[in-house]
């Protein structure tokens, strides 16, 4: 008999019920858990008993505090042009809880889902003290399995040593950008997080390093060397530079570094010839991205080395043809509405040189929400000279900082403030408070940004979205 939407819609309502009685770190208050609570043998024994579906296709393992999910994004689309079926584990959703498992750049169907969960049920009740993040964990190994992955692409949830997903024996590593956050949980020293986060590299795997500070850098050279790991350093090994940008993309250069003398020669001829370094082009703006998207590539050239193909053609495709929503993304041109998902210190000041970049002298209302836990006067440092005007809203989040507190904090920063909720009609006041001069920044919080784009949808404005399995194929089921 076939299934009605309804049905589909009520089971998978349910699946997410069952998947959040399970304890969810994420929705809980940072003190009120401990790293004494992660423990790998949990997941492996989940694991072990649905048959180590992650162990059947090679994967991309990908850590790092800031730039982890556009970097894997863009290796999971290139690896889609490149003829692989392609798994993509992220983690949080930005709008529906079926982001987190991408199969060729579709969202699993919440039919799909919700017969994983259902088929998984049994044999969760096994094991003790699971969470919602390991049970999504295994969901996503599962489903990328039995639907016939050649490859993977799995972002770590939080830090890497103690990570779920870090029961993978990876093809490459890879850590993008780390600064700071989850300090209660990571450290409170770059080098203790960078720590963490190396946790991923495994022996005799290589590993690729974004650009990093120092002190973590040296953490990372000193775990590749210990565990026997090539390691591939951007901005050492792999070069890049930003090329031109607009609204709609931009263009960026990468080469390695032992054909600087190559580059140096093309570029005092103007940029013309054929002997010049690579040119490719992403619609991920901000010059954050251009550091993501080279590390995006000295990944692939390390899954190359490693033994699976990937066409020159397929990586410029790839990259072209990314979609990661919510990241500096522009809703509209003009007047600009744009759309960023910004929550530390370190990634507020990129979404400023971004602004500066994209926006040059135009006035910004920020519209702004962000969890409780978060360096909210750190992020206020790095954008609050740079706006004109602020509204102030919450998200659903039980983390999320009281409006008023971030209204009080804003004052002290000597910028006029709204307190605007819900966030749906905040977006209504930012963009009436901007006019048609001023641009929208939404910032603070993937919540918040998840809640701007639902409000610009519910507006009736064009906005792209996911494609699902169901929409492309409605004979999709689990195989």
């Amino acid at each position: 008999m076939k299934r009605t939407w309804m049905d589909t819609e009520t089971a998978y309502q349910e699946a997410l019920t069952y998947l959040y009685s399970f304890v969810d770190y994420s929705m809980t208050r940072a003190l009120q858990f401990s790293p004494e609570k992660f423990d790998l043998s949990r997941m492996e024994r989940l694991l072990e008993r649905l048959g180590n579906p992650q162990q059947r296709y090679p994967i991309v393992h990908v850590a790092g505090t800031k730039g982890k999910g556009s970097t894997a994004a863009m290796i999971a689309s290139v690896l889609t042009a490149a003829g692989y079926r392609v798994g993509f584990y992220t983690s949080p959703h930005l709008q529906d809880f079926s982001e987190r498992m991408q199969l060729d750049g579709r969202l699993i169907s919440h039919r799909q889902l919700a017969d994983l969960v259902a088929e998984m049920k049994p044999v969760a009740a096994e094991i003790p003290q699971l969470t919602t993040f390991e049970l999504t964990t295994a969901a996503a190994f599962l489903f990328f399995a039995r639907q016939g992955a050649t490859a993977a692409v799995i972002e770590v949830g939080l830090g890497g040593r103690l990570d779920a997903t870090n029961v993978v024996s990876p093809l490459v590593s890879v850590i993008t950008s780390i600064s700071y956050d989850h300090m209660n949980l990571l450290g409170s020293t770059l080098g203790q997080i960078a720590a963490e986060k190396a946790g991923i590299i495994k022996p005799g795997r290589p590993v690729v390093s974004a650009p990093q500070k120092m002190e973590a850098l040296e953490v990372i050279e000193h775990t590749a060397e210990s565990r026997q790991s090539a390691l591939t350093v951007v901005g050492r090994d792999v070069l890049f530079a930003d090329w031109t940008h607009q609204m709609d993309g931009q263009t960026f250069l990468v080469w390695r570094a032992e054909e600087q003398e190559t580059v140096n020669r093309w570029i005092d001829a103007g940029g013309d010839g054929p002997h010049g370094p690579v040119q490719l082009r992403t619609p991920l703006l901000g010059y954050h991205q251009v550091e993501n998207a080279a590390t995006a590539y000295a990944a692939l050239l390390s899954v190359r080395e490693a033994g699976l193909p990937v066409e020159d053609a397929a990586i410029q495709r790839g990259f072209a043809e990314v979609f990661w929503p919510g990241r500096f993304e522009v809703l509209r041109q003009e007047p600009p509405v744009v759309v960023d998902s910004a929550h530390n210190r370190d990634s507020a000041l990129r979404l400023r040189l971004a602004i500066e970049d994209y926006l040059p002298g135009r006035p910004v209302v920020l519209l702004f929400g962000a969890s409780e836990d978060k360096d909210l006067e750190g992020m206020f440092a790095e954008l609050l000279p740079r706006v004109r005007q602020v509204v102030v809203t919450e998200s659903f989040h039980p983390r999320a900082a009281k409006a008023e507190d971030l209204a009080a904090l804003v004052r002290r920063f000597g910028r006029p403030v709204e307190i605007v909720r819900p966030a749906r009609t905040a977006l209504q006041r930012a963009m009436t408070l901007a006019g048609s001069s001023a641009a929208v920044v939404v910032a603070g919080s993937l919540f918040i940004s998840a809640e701007a784009r639902d409000a610009w949808q519910a507006l009736g404005l064009p906005l792209r979205r996911f494609a699902t399995w169901d929409e492309m194929d409605d004979e999709s089921p689990l195989r």
